[in-house]
């Protein structure tokens, strides 16, 4: 058999459990939007089939996985340029994920501190799907022969994963034939936190909606919530080194910096010595620019679900162009009859 050359290509993807926030467009969005414009094909997903690890209300999930896709379109996702599916739509991911479950050892998925968290004590009553996660996720990656994937810290170890399943792959059946993926991460806010926390991460499970900046809130409400934000009494300093110790001054100004496409300490050059009621309406007016054209497409793409579902059957066609020809090369290395 002849071994698939790999081309540069990035695959990543979000859950359509609900609520995009701000930490998902400067850690994850805004990175996919770049990418497309660099020397790699890229294929951006709605993992629905991660979703399904715990319970969704049918009619939930097919409302938010159209809300994920109008999100990715707002924020400058071009079909035009990137692949654009929904995971349930491109069966060859489920497919590979079997091999990949028949590869990956249970000691490997044990040690996922993910599943951990995510099982708690509670192990027993957790979905078979919530444990075997990481090897969806490795064939997700992997149906595409992906070389590079945009990760959060939070997703790091599961990549680690991949990498090691694509590596065992390989050895078991003395080939060559899947890449070992390299993460991506960077930026100046891959981890956005908590409005109300500095020390947690900006969550769409957190109680409190002033906690997070949704994707989908309007103008006013960016500008309120970012007022609110919890601070501390001192002025900002002049140097990053002087953001130790104080998260949330941390956490606003990685904001501020990477929406403004500085680095921190470019940031600081500007509102360095400033009090936080002079930077919080600079903070607001920044974000309020960047991020309601993105809230006011991702509302108008939602009352038109057709266009939505035509752009991800069309993404999905592309994808089986890729992973069919992958797929039918692995099941030869296995050994299936076909």
């Amino acid at each position: 058999m002849t071994t698939p050359a790999f081309t540069p290509r990035v695959f990543s993807g979000i859950q359509p459990s609900g609520g995009l926030t701000l930490g998902n467009y400067l850690g994850a969005l805004r990175r996919f939007v770049q990418m497309q414009d660099e020397d790699y094909q890229t294929v951006y997903c709605m993992v629905d089939m991660h979703a399904i690890t715990v319970w969704q209300d049918p009619a939930d999930l097919r409302r938010n996985t159209r809300e994920l896709a109008a999100g990715f379109l707002a924020s400058g996702i071009d079909p035009e340029k990137s692949i654009l599916i929904n995971q349930s739509q491109v069966p060859e991911h489920a497919q590979l994920a079997w091999i990949f479950n028949c590869v990956a050892r249970m000691g490997w998925m044990g040690r996922m501190t993910q599943w951990k968290d995510k099982a708690g004590k509670n192990a027993e009553a957790a979905s078979l799907g919530l444990f075997a996660y990481p090897a969806l996720m490795a064939a997700d990656i992997l149906i595409y022969h992906a070389t590079h994937v945009p990760v959060g810290e939070d997703q790091k170890q599961h990549l680690e994963l991949t990498r090691d399943i694509a590596m065992k792959f390989n050895h078991d059946y003395k080939v060559d034939f899947f890449p070992v993926t390299e993460p991506v991460i960077e930026g100046a806010a891959t981890r956005v936190m908590s409005l109300r926390d500095g020390s947690k991460k900006m969550s769409k499970s957190d109680p409190s909606d002033a906690s997070r900046i949704n994707m989908t809130d309007d103008a006013d409400t960016i500008a309120k919530k970012i007022r609110k934000a919890k601070t501390d009494p001192d002025a900002l300093p002049s140097e990053a080194a002087g953001l130790d110790g104080r998260p949330e001054a941390r956490n606003l100004v990685n904001i501020y910096a990477a929406l403004n496409d500085q680095s921190v300490e470019e940031a600081l050059r500007d509102v360095g010595g400033r009090q936080f009621g002079e930077f919080k309406p600079m903070l607001a007016d920044l974000a309020v620019a960047k991020l309601s054209p993105i809230s006011t497409e991702m509302a108008r793409l939602m009352q038109e679900p057709e266009e939505i579902d035509r752009i991800l059957a069309r993404g999905a066609a592309q994808a089986r162009e890729i992973t069919v020809p992958i797929l039918e090369q692995a099941y030869e290395i296995v050994g299936m009859v076909r």
